[in-house]
């Protein structure tokens, strides 16, 4: 029996493949589509059928989109401009225009929360930097490792946040991005 990424149902031996019998098995996930070349079945937003590769037709799936203005600045871009420092995301929330759109107001709080994230993290690295200083060779270089593997991640985390906010989409950071919808919905005026 072969589940629909095509892997054996029953396989003991690897731990990878447990895993995902496992999480295929207690997931819900509706399959009612099937290719019409070789009739492999696969989930309802499948682009490409996962047995031959063929492009499916596009179904219905609706993403909400940022379509106005705001002020003089499509209200995207305002989003985008959000993330540039903190000081734009603050301005956005206390001018009138801006404040009162939901999207702006949702990447303007999500900045904000996204730099005082990097405030304590930075903080957070500053210190164990300090300790990690004591070993007399690994601890600089580990330092300077995970400094700048933090900081990369942190600037891919920010050019996501700015790419998704110029496409309009509220992309919303797992434990940050709930929050700030929170707060955008309950800033509302």
């Amino acid at each position: 029996m072969l589940d629909w990424w095509g892997l054996p149902g029953r396989i003991s031996s690897v731990g990878f493949a447990l895993s995902v019998q496992s999480a295929t098995m207690n997931a819900t996930v509706s399959m009612p589509l099937s290719c019409p070349d070789c009739e492999a079945r696969m989930p309802e937003a499948a682009a490409f059928c996962p047995g031959c590769g063929r492009r499916m037709p596009a179904t219905s799936i609706t993403v909400a989109t940022a379509k106005e203005k705001v002020g003089f600045l499509p209200e995207n871009i305002a989003g985008a401009l959000a993330y540039l420092t903190f000081i734009p995301a603050i301005v956005f929330l206390l001018r009138t225009p801006y404040g009162k759109n939901r999207f702006v107001r949702f990447h303007s709080i999500q900045c904000l929360l996204f730099w005082a994230l990097g405030a304590l993290v930075a903080l957070a690295l500053k210190v164990a930097g300090l300790l990690l200083f004591i070993i007399p060779v690994v601890g600089p270089l580990f330092t300077v490792l995970v400094l700048v593997l933090v900081g990369l991640a942190a600037v891919v985390v920010w050019l996501v946040l700015v790419v998704k906010a110029v496409q309009g989409e509220m992309f919303k950071l797992p434990a940050l991005g709930n929050y700030a919808e929170q707060q955008a919905d309950a800033l509302q005026p």
